[in-house]
């Protein structure tokens, strides 16, 4: 609700009928994982009462019901915060291009990434390839990232009317009808680890910044301290915004710390790893195939190894290296993983085992809470 571009261009329009569709027609491998979905369907009851009770759930193809519903309800404007997945990009595309067929004003924000992909380039308007010029000069040389905005003032939102609810009927569905819960019980045990929601999201920023981000520099590299934020499943679903996140840092490093050297350090590091989920983005953007092929082509002729039952035991934590098996059990246990140890785990994968990194970012897509294409794919 809080930051949020696409609802507050809404809401200046007048009434806003607020819409969620669960895309199931295009890239079906990418909707989500087992422990995303987990997510998804917990935060969508939390926006439905933050809208009280008039989210519109849907379950089908983006490009037949937004035009349908628009059409039907006589609306004027339709908003939307943009996705970068290369499908996505190209439906929205098509999307528009028929709300506007019809005279139908129709708008895309950016609602969740600090710097545009297409705007983040090297002097020859190429993308770049490496982290720290892509950062330095991409980023920080650019312009500075939109300030958040607030909740828009007196809110009013409606439900589909009678003509809307006839058309479609064949999509619609209440949040449960999206059959986003995992089929074993094994999500249950997210639910001790997280809360979920933006009231939560906010809460975990706060105790980030209080307690977890003093001697994140070089805490974070230590996986039995507790210095990282832990809200990349926040803001991959957009309870939070990167904007957000940014700013408060910030304020932070502004005012209590303009004269501590290690603080300020602290707090760029904290930034700059902020940064680095951009550069997954601008390479997803950038690079469309990077989900399933290797950015460096030479390594598309490696020799990878087929052992399924190495993998298995990968997989499960019982690969008999402690640190190692620590990460795969947390992750099965809580969703999540530690930064640095998803780097071991993934090493190991790869350079131990000789197994295709294909393997470790699909156990990862349908493990992980915060899933996240761009940054599953560019790690």
């Amino acid at each position: 609700m809080r930051d949020n571009p696409s609802l507050r261009a809404a809401a200046a329009h007048g009434m806003v009928l607020p819409v969620f569709i669960l895309d199931t027609l295009n890239a079906k491998q990418f909707i989500h994982g087992q422990a995303s979905g987990w997510w998804l369907n917990e935060t969508l009851k939390q926006l439905d009462k933050s809208l009280g009770g008039n989210l519109c759930v849907f379950r089908g193809d983006p490009k037949k019901i937004i035009p349908k519903i628009a059409i039907a309800g006589d609306v004027c404007y339709v908003s939307w915060n943009r996705c970068y997945e290369p499908w996505r990009v190209q439906r929205d595309e098509k999307i528009k291009t028929e709300l506007q067929n019809h005279r139908i004003n129709a708008e895309s924000h950016n609602g969740s990434l600090l710097w545009e992909p297409w705007e983040a380039l090297k002097s020859d308007n190429t993308p770049y390839r490496v982290f720290t010029p892509f950062y330095r000069k991409g980023c920080l040389s650019a312009t500075k990232p939109r300030y958040p905005v607030p909740k828009p003032r007196n809110l009013k939102t409606v439900s589909l009317n009678k003509r809307q609810e006839i058309i479609a009927k064949e999509w619609h569905r209440d949040i449960g009808g999206l059959a986003l819960l995992p089929k074993i019980d094994w999500y249950k045990t997210l639910a001790k680890t997280w809360q979920v929601g933006e009231i939560a999201a906010q809460t975990r920023l706060d105790e980030f910044l209080d307690n977890g981000i003093e001697n994140y520099k070089e805490g974070r590299n230590f996986p039995s301290k507790t210095n990282i934020s832990r809200l990349s499943p926040h803001l991959h679903f957009g309870e939070i915004s990167p904007n957000a996140v940014w700013y408060a840092a910030k304020r932070l490093g502004d005012i209590s710390n303009s004269d501590d050297d290690r603080a300020r350090q602290n707090i760029e590091h904290f930034l700059s790893e902020i940064g680095w989920r951009e550069f997954s983005y601008s390479l997803l953007f950038h690079f469309p195939n990077l989900p399933r092929e290797n950015l460096q082509e030479r390594f598309s002729k490696f020799p990878w190894t087929n052992d399924p039952i190495k993998l298995e035991k990968w997989q499960k934590g019982e690969t008999g290296f402690p640190i190692i098996d620590a990460g795969m059990r947390e992750l099965w246990e809580t969703g999540y993983m530690h930064n640095r140890v998803r780097m071991l785990v993934g090493s190991f994968l790869v350079k131990n085992l000789l197994i295709h990194w294909h393997h470790g970012a699909d156990w990862f897509w349908d493990t992980l809470v915060d899933a996240d294409l761009a940054n599953n794919s560019a790690s």
